[in-house]
């Protein structure tokens, strides 16, 4: 490893160009010809379409649904039993179901030109009553979201490992109900598009902000009817996704539309009003939670009901079932939990449709589960921190398969929660409130603890229903006649970091520079398959198919090396980027210059696979690699204001070998933030008529530097036995327990005036109601 390589801090190789303006977004493309789309989205919820009449002098750059010929709808399958397919078509027909669905296109040379062109569009609705809310939705009598469908559920989840009648008379019986709001994703960079016709390669070519180009290529190509040699998807660099950008958009199927038919150049630039109220709705979960445990506090049984609030359409390719299917599994979280009972509703209302966002249904199965536990503890009459210790599985039963069916292939969760302990100083807190505070706020402490299912595999996708399964990740390696590496993957940086990660896989094997290392990603023309950078799964999936394919490059340079030091391949080792026999060496340039250049000086009988290979990769056992984290916050509440101010804040995780420390605590920092925001700040309504409350920035509230504490991070490195190295993926854990401990915090101080906050975001508002409820509040 020449101090490059895995566990090296090196600077990201991306931030030379993205801190200096250099970067290429959507935005930054300039094609001759470029024609700007904007849409005509519905102002009514729920409607029928009468009639959508385009100004007669602009007709030909107005596109409805009619004019649509040969797009097929978005229609996402599962083959979980029970699943109601929904229809997305990329613009209404015949009704709408929340408000700014796509109604019509407009395509102008400038996007204000476009947009002037909407405005002129005359639209007849017949409004329908809209179903709001997911309570609203499962009434027999709701309206319904899907003319064709018996009721408004997508699909009900079930899982029972028996719950035996004995718990109802269990020493304690805790009863909760809880609610997450629905709120936005807000990357910094929001969908966008580019579609053009390459004549000279007689294909489509979609430059796309995504996540996974080489499955939006396969989207499109169904929808579309084309064959995927004739699409190229280009993914530039992408100002963040988190999972909103790792679907089929209905703009990426219209912009493709557009290209192909009339073989010019489009581009579409979503705004933030479009962003907040069209396409980027995450996170409405409901739960009803009874937990049973003994006198200590020790859980014998969960007893649960769910709801997701999905919206109108199910997402491509996951479905709208992936947050409600996931619950069933994640709610028991690292628990040793005896016996589980789970039902979770995934239900459709005249909202938009919902989308995948970091930690995907973990963020609120948390949520319930820590704080029933804090429930638990207060009725046995003892520290959360010491029943939670006690219930969590132990490091002694790794690997263990928890009561979910959820493989815990290692880890040591209690000496992570007895760190985090630790380091928030449990002991000088409870003194602290026993003296109170010159200020008069209340102060409590929260835990929350949870595992991040990582770099999942075939078997986890098909157990949550969906159609396109992801398992192989490829990458391929090439050194250049000068003795430099080329490493090309078909996943894509969204802003962790892989073109530094990647290379730095590549410089462990093969004990070359990164700087001598060049990563190529998102291109499906120029890279091997990939399904992109979603569920934690980068660093395990690419950096194994790059080590892979980097030990067979050097498994070839070293028989090379071999020949030219006249010993054999195994007398070679790669040290400081050359090829070492005893006293002698070359160069990685020596032998790919020949190679490459003198091959007359290389015996016939040489190996001919030359000094490239691709290699694909998946992990020994596809279920999963669990990395998991205590994270612990002390907060301060003003009972007069509703205020919460995070006084401090550790957190101590687990992600097995750290590929680069550095970029895994920027990864945990920025979740922190998201997960700080979810806790406190973000929250997309809706009124009666499903009309979003929240459609700038003034109305939505997002944590800035001023509402963050300053984080205290520890890593603990436990290896995983199927992946290599022992990686675990990172990308989704800081978001997973910010709400659950925050508002644990909040409920340790509220709790001696017999206040329970059980919603999320725990806004004042909502603080000083309880309060008011409990007959304490300063109104």
């Amino acid at each position: 490893m020449p101090g490059t390589g895995i566990g090296a801090r090196v600077r990201r190789k991306e931030d030379e160009r993205l801190t200096r303006g250099r970067g290429r977004f959507i935005g930054d493309f300039h094609i001759q010809g470029l024609q700007d789309v904007a849409f005509l989205r519905s102002p009514q919820a729920h409607a029928r379409i009468r009639s959508i009449v385009k100004p007669a002098d602009a007709e030909k750059q107005i596109y409805t649904a009619a004019d649509l010929s040969g797009l097929r709808p978005i229609v996402t399958a599962s083959s979980l039993p029970g699943y109601k397919v929904s229809s997305h078509p990329p613009l209404a027909c015949g009704k709408v179901r929340f408000v700014g669905e796509a109604l019509a296109m407009a395509v102008a040379r400038t996007r204000a030109t476009a947009e002037d062109l909407c405005e002129r569009i005359a639209v007849d609705l017949e409004p329908l009553t809209p179903v709001v809310s997911a309570d609203a939705a499962r009434a027999p009598d709701a309206p319904r979201v899907h003319d064709a469908w018996d009721d408004n559920i997508y699909l009900l989840a079930n899982f029972d490992s028996g719950i035996d009648d004995a718990l109802r008379d269990a020493p304690i019986k805790v009863v909760r109900e809880y609610r997450t709001a629905r709120h936005c994703i807000h990357p910094m960079e929001g969908k966008g598009l580019i579609a053009y016709w390459d004549h000279q390669a007689s294909q489509l070519v979609v430059i796309t902000s995504t996540q996974i180009p080489h499955v939006i290529r396969t989207g499109l190509a169904q929808c579309l009817d084309l064959d995927q040699e004739r699409i190229r998807v280009i993914a530039p660099d992408v100002g963040g996704g988190f999972g909103y950008k790792s679907i089929l958009q209905p703009e990426e199927l219209l912009l493709s539309w557009l290209a192909l038919t009339h073989k010019q150049p489009f581009r579409w630039l979503e705004d933030r009003r479009e962003h907040l109220t069209a396409g980027a709705n995450t996170r409405q979960h409901q739960y009803r939670v009874t937990a049973y445990a003994d006198a200590r506090g020790r859980l014998l049984g969960l007893d649960a009901e769910a709801m997701v609030d999905a919206g109108a359409y199910s997402v491509w390719p996951y479905t709208a079932c992936l947050e409600g299917a996931q619950i069933v599994g994640n709610l028991p979280g690292p628990y040793d939990l005896p016996s589980y009972r789970c039902r979770s509703f995934t239900v459709a209302t005249n909202k938009p449709f919902l989308v995948p966002y970091r930690g995907v249904s973990r963020p609120g199965a948390c949520f319930a589960m820590e704080l029933t536990l804090d429930a638990v503890a207060r009725a046995a009459g003892r520290e959360p921190a010491d029943v939670r210790a006690e219930n969590l599985v132990p490091a002694s039963a790794m690997p263990h398969t928890n009561v979910a069916g959820k493989h815990f292939d290692s880890g040591d969760y209690p000496r992570s929660l007895e760190r985090a302990r630790a380091m928030i100083d449990l002991p000088a807190i409870r003194a602290r409130q026993q003296r109170g505070e010159a200020d008069g706020r209340r102060i409590g402490v929260g835990f929350a603890v949870y595992t991040e299912q990582s770099a999942h595999g075939g078997k986890a996708f098909t157990s949550w229903g969906l159609t396109v399964i992801p398992g192989f990740d490829q990458a391929s390696v090439k050194l250049t006649p000068d003795g430099g590496v080329e490493v090309r993957s078909g996943i894509h940086t969204i802003g962790q970091g892989l073109e530094t990660t990647l290379a730095q896989v590549a410089s462990d094997v093969l004990s070359i520079p990164i700087e001598r290392i060049t990563v190529t990603l998102g291109d499906t023309a120029t890279t091997p398959y990939s399904t992109g950078a979603i569920g934690s799964r980068g660093i395990v999936m690419a950096g194994g198919a790059v080590a892979r394919a980097a030990r067979q490059v050097a498994d070839q340079a070293k028989r090379l090396a071999a020949h030219l030091l006249q010993c054999t391949p195994d007398d070679v080792a790669l040290q400081d980027g050359r090829l070492v026999a005893g006293q002698a060496s070359v160069s990685f340039a020596d032998i790919c210059g020949i190679w490459y250049l003198r091959p007359d000086q290389l015996p016939d009988d040489v190996d001919r696979r030359g000094l490239e290979a691709t290699e694909a990769y998946k992990p020994s056992v596809d279920t999963g690699a669990f990395s998991y984290a205590t994270h612990a916050a002390l907060v301060a509440v003003d009972t007069d204001t509703g205020g919460v101010e995070i006084l401090d804040y550790v957190i101590v995780e687990d992600c097995g070998r750290r590929v680069n420390p550095m970029i895994v605590e920027g990864q945990t920092f920025g979740g922190a933030a998201q997960g700080i925001g979810t806790a406190l700040f973000e929250e997309s309504p809706f009124d009666a008529q499903g009309q979003p409350l929240a459609s700038t920035l003034i109305d939505y509230l997002l944590p800035g530097p001023t509402e963050l504490p300053s984080i205290r991070l520890e890593h603990f490195e436990t290896l995983s036995p199927f992946t290599e190295y022992g990686i675990k993926g990172a990308g989704e854990g800081g978001a997973i327990a910010p709400a659950a401990a925050i508002v644990n915090g909040i409920n340790d101080a509220l709790a001696p005036l017999g206040v329970e906050i059980n919603e999320l975001p725990a806004t004042p508002e909502r603080i000083l109601r309880a309060l008011h409820a409990a007959g304490t509040s300063a109104l």
